[in-house]
């Protein structure tokens, strides 16, 4: 039997072949994916009419804006403080503030916080339409 620990396949499965190696011609899919659950059914999901096919790019373009852990610290801090917040940002999170300001500017530009200049800074706050429209597309899913 030939080694598969470095396969290109990943790990090699429990009897040590490769998924192509034992996909069997007279196995079906179903039969397959209950073989791999482990004998576990999943109950199929009904989404159509859940939110419309529309709102799928709208929902994809939020859930990149949110894809980062540090997008995600930014959104938290906003959210718990009641002013609008200029410097802290940086001193918050361990990154340069240049990085900071990229994050900024794509939660801005997916309209999930809004940026006021205040003197020679910006001042961020959350922008609450667009935490709610998050929040319903997420919910419908």
């Amino acid at each position: 039997m030939r080694n598969h620990s470095a396969s290109p396949w990943g790990p090699a499965s429990l009897d040590g072949m490769p998924p192509q190696e034992y996909r069997s011609s007279s196995m079906n899919d179903k039969e397959i994916d209950r073989t791999v659950m482990s004998g576990r059914e999943c109950s199929p999901l009904d989404l159509r009419g859940a939110f419309p096919s529309e709102s799928d790019e709208e929902l994809a373009a939020l859930a990149k804006a949110i894809a980062h852990p540090a997008r995600l610290q930014i959104i938290r801090l906003l959210g718990s403080r009641t002013t609008c917040v200029c410097g802290e940002i940086v001193d918050e999170l361990p990154l340069a503030q240049s990085t900071v300001s990229q994050h900024l500017r794509i939660l801005k530009e997916a309209g999930l916080i809004r940026g006021e200049i205040s003197g020679p800074r910006v001042c961020y706050c959350l922008e609450p339409e667009g935490i709610v429209r998050l929040k319903t597309l997420v919910g419908a899913l």
